[in-house]
């Protein structure tokens, strides 16, 4: 499921800050960007965010800004020179001129030429990350709860909607039967003709036939789904990977009532089940 938090928080000369957004994912992947000076903690970090996230594609942006700091940037001048040589010497050695007018400023961006003297993590920093952190999660899955309720009212639409076109195949099951049996019996009457008919064993075979295309079971058996689908929903978290598994079985019983159908309106009816349920499955990805 989608998400975003966001919080800041000043301790002493620092401003801490973490941006955390989830996208949709069947498990979780933590990508955590932060200062160096953590590195160490990253472990511990991650599994924070593991065990508040339950699931998705996660990006984590750890920012601690220090104006304190900033007075305190040197120079690596030793590192300095060494670039400065290395790259005159493969000017002169590959032909590449004229040489940059400004070898100043194209230094100055190589990575840890400037650097700050940074101090070691203490304690009570280390603790006002982690009620950032836990402030920017929290906010996090309030976002998730807002959509998570746009996405409840959708599935118990779809849900009704598939309830409604279920009520509706009652309506065409007599007539499919009669059709059926009138076309069998046109088609008796011109066997008849030409040999005699066991009436008794015609009305064994009739019922047998008939019975192949009974779809009482399947109407029960689905609206059976329907219903667990909307109980689960109310009952139980992180019901995504349940929900999915009920949209499977829905489905299974929905294209067994399109092949016995043998109707050409309850096949329409199938069809828009099919779409309905499609839009279900979709979104159900969503779903924690």
């Amino acid at each position: 499921m989608t998400g975003f938090g966001k919080a800041s928080l000043i301790f002493e000369t620092k401003k801490i800050s973490i941006e955390i957004k989830t996208l949709n994912s069947k498990q979780i992947d933590i990508f955590l960007k932060f200062p160096s000076a953590y590195r160490e903690k990253e472990l511990e970090l991650r599994n924070i965010l593991i065990n508040s996230i339950v699931r998705g594609k996660v990006e984590a942006l750890l920012t601690i800004e220090d104006a304190a700091e900033k007075a305190k940037t040197e120079i690596n001048t030793n590192l300095l020179d060494s670039y400065y040589l290395q790259l005159k010497n493969y000017a002169h050695s590959t032909g590449i001129m004229p040489e940059p007018k400004d070898w100043l400023s194209i230094l100055l961006a190589i990575p840890d030429v400037l650097a700050a003297n940074t101090a070691e993590i203490s304690e009570d920093e280390y603790a006002a990350v982690l009620q950032t952190i836990e402030k920017a999660v929290a906010e996090m899955n309030d976002f998730r709860k807002r959509e998570g309720r746009v996405l409840e009212k959708f599935f118990r639409t779809k849900i009704e909607n598939i309830n409604q076109l279920l009520l509706k195949i009652s309506d065409f099951e007599n007539e499919r039967t009669e059709k059926i049996k009138s076309r069998l019996m046109d088609e008796l009457r011109l066997i008849e003709q030409k040999i005699a008919i066991d009436n008794n064993r015609f009305e064994q075979e009739m019922i047998y036939y008939i019975e192949k295309f009974d779809v009482s079971e399947e109407k029960l058996r689905l609206k059976t789904h329907l219903d667990y689908f909307l109980q689960t929903l109310d009952n139980e978290q992180n019901q995504g990977k349940k929900l999915g598994f009920i949209t499977q079985e829905m489905g299974r019983e929905i294209n067994t009532l399109g092949s016995k159908s043998n109707h050409s309106e309850m096949q329409k009816i199938v069809v828009m089940m099919k779409d309905e349920l499609e839009q279900i499955k979709e979104q159900v990805l969503n779903v924690l």
